[in-house]
């Protein structure tokens, strides 16, 4: 009986501190996403070309559109902005990451396979699924609406 109050009282702490672990995911894909946004900023025509290279249709949009999302991502994410909207296109993304580039490297992230796109998806459909948390402007919006 003792066991069984101890462990609901270590499930009660860790449940209060729910909201920790989203802050960190989407300070973490905010960064994950920041070089890779620069970069293809930094040479959209070159990703346009690229991406028709592997069959991307209406590269040049797509490019641009891939571009905005990932920058809409460090921009929103660190503040958990519209952080259950973002997501999804940024899921989208990663699907089709894994699909054209990644999947047929294999898992393994050094191989450029799709590990780490894998493992952002899977945080995206955290953030997708919990909202941003309390540490967040989605949350600050949601109790002024409820007020």
């Amino acid at each position: 009986m003792k066991i069984i109050q101890m462990y609901q009282k270590a499930t009660n702490w860790l449940t209060n501190l729910k909201d920790i672990p989203l802050l960190f995911i989407r300070l973490i894909l905010a960064y994950g996403f920041y070089m890779p946004a620069m970069m293809k900023w930094g040479n959209i025509s070159g990703i346009a070309e690229w991406f028709g290279s592997i069959g991307i249709p209406f590269p040049t949009l797509n490019a641009y559109l891939v571009a905005s999302t990932e920058m809409g991502a460090v921009i929103l994410l660190p503040l958990g902005l519209a952080t259950r909207i973002i997501s999804i296109p940024l899921m989208i993304t990663m699907l089709v990451a894994i699909l054209t580039v990644h999947f047929s490297n294999g898992f393994e992230a050094g191989n450029n396979g799709f590990e780490i796109p894998l493992y952002y998806l899977l945080m995206l459909f955290v953030l997708l699924i919990n909202g941003a948390g309390k540490f967040s402007v989605d949350h600050l919006i949601s109790r002024r609406i409820k007020s």
